[in-house]
């Protein structure tokens, strides 16, 4: 990708800003400092490969902003990962966590890879020599990562054991969502999904929706639609189609979500790492393996992931990764309610279109802000040394996005404006707040009135 082409994406991912700050309190002076990220490290990764080549991998990792607190993000292992993509990235975790409350800033990372084509081994190896190469940018009270795409529980474990290596103690604190024996929190595996799930339900509330008439499509099986699927499924929710990267299923009746989640899971690659299987793979029930007999009345239909955007259902959420939502497709869109569970799918130009359709967006720093959320619990629990129930875990989580989501409707319907653009006023006020608690030009500008001694 060019410099420009790669630039274009965090300035693409800016440009929220100017929409949100004329309905925030935010000064100019705030709004300048957040165009900017604060650090990025670019590393080169040098791995032995099982057959005694040596390949060499390129990461990075960006701290966006940390007046409310240390860096949080995540780190994915992808073949299309760039610069520009994890500035954007660092910048949106600045605005989700702010939007959640929880005194964080926003910082991403990522490694240039396809961790397909590694082995078990090569895996570890690579995960723990970005850590050797990161190991002064993090820390525990500085910037702190995080899973994300293709990376899980397991390399999390891995990255947090090679820091403690570094540091001579263990240190916990300076990574989440790791397994649970390691120090994870309880409630961790299912929070994003979970969060968006506490969204759709207060929607559920304010539009007295009936959820067995509600027609639902999910772009993107990972670990987030998994879990949104399987808590909408349960509450009578119709999941009419589901998708992962090979391709999707449609089945009008709706699709076994506890049974599909279960096959795809118990065929695995890498040891429980990446899935070798495909949502597609079983079109009669929607499931990855059976051995059920098609059903002519209601068989399933395999469709491609851009015919999912388009379904005729009442919600969509696209769970995938950015841009998938585009000028080119947008109008063709029919669900009147998205909720965001990836960072970034919608494009600037298709948020127009939604717009003048009408279309309810719940952006995605609000809809997928539960895994900061819990993310920010186990980082709390890891600095205490006390841990929490996974009741504990869900209601504390409840709280929080119900009283986010609430806020944010509220600024909507009161500015007339829509969803994400009220969400990032409400994300700016909390840092103009900040920020500017720091002093400004009006404050500095100023000529101090000296005060008697008493």
């Amino acid at each position: 990708m060019s410099h420009r082409a790669d630039e274009e994406i965090f300035q693409n991912a800016i440009g929220r800003l100017d929409n949100a700050a004329e309905f925030s309190s935010i000064g100019p002076e705030a709004l300048e400092r957040l165009r900017y990220p604060k650090s990025m490290l670019q590393v080169s990764i040098p791995l032995r490969m099982d057959d005694g080549s040596l390949r060499v991998f390129q990461g990075y990792r960006v701290r966006h902003d940390d007046t409310r607190g240390p860096t949080k993000g995540g780190i994915r292992f992808h073949p299309d990962v760039h610069l520009g993509e994890v500035k954007a990235l660092a910048f949106w975790m600045t605005c989700k966590c702010a939007v959640a409350g929880i005194p964080f800033g926003g910082g991403k990372g990522g490694i240039i890879v396809n961790p397909k084509e590694l082995s078990r081994l090569e895996l570890e190896r690579l995960s723990r020599g970005f850590i050797q190469r990161v190991a002064d940018f993090i820390g525990p009270e500085t910037d702190i990562p995080a899973p994300d795409v293709y990376t899980n529980a397991m390399i999390m474990g891995w990255m947090m054991d090679e820091y403690s290596n570094i540091q001579r103690r263990r240190t916990p604190t300076v990574i989440t969502g790791k397994p649970i024996p390691l120090g994870g929190s309880l409630g961790r595996d299912d929070a994003t999904g979970r969060g968006a799930y506490y969204c759709i339900k207060e929607l559920e509330r304010l539009k007295a929706w009936s959820p067995p008439e509600v027609r639902v499509a999910v772009q993107g099986f990972g670990n987030a639609g998994q879990h949104v699927a399987r808590l909408m499924h349960a509450d009578g929710y119709r999941i009419v189609a589901i998708s992962d990267s090979r391709g999707g299923i449609f089945r009008d009746e709706g699709l076994d979500i506890p049974r599909a989640i279960e096959l795809k899971q118990q065929r695995q690659d890498l040891s429980e790492v990446y899935a070798s299987r495909s949502v597609c793979d079983c079109p009669e029930c929607g499931c990855v393996e059976c051995h059920c007999q098609p059903d002519d009345a209601g068989s399933g239909k395999i469709i491609t992931n851009e015919e999912l955007l388009e379904l005729d259902v009442d919600i969509l959420i696209p769970a995938a990764l950015e841009n998938q939502l585009t000028a080119e497709n947008a109008e063709r869109v029919m669900a009147p309610v998205i909720v965001e569970v990836a960072n970034g799918p919608t494009t600037t130009e298709a948020d127009a279109i939604f717009n003048a359709k009408e279309t309810l967006i719940v952006p995605d720093i609000l809809a997928n802000a539960g895994g900061v959320t819990v993310s920010y619990f186990e980082w709390t629990q890891n600095r205490a040394g006390y841990y929490w129930t996974v009741e504990e875990v869900h209601q504390r989580l409840s709280q929080i996005m119900k009283r986010e989501f609430k806020l944010i409707y509220e600024l909507m319907v009161t500015n007339q404006i829509d969803m994400r653009t009220a969400a990032y006023a409400h994300a700016l006020n909390r840092i103009g707040e900040a920020i500017e608690s720091q002093g400004t030009s009006t404050f500095f500008s100023t000529q101090p009135t000296v005060q008697p001694i008493s």
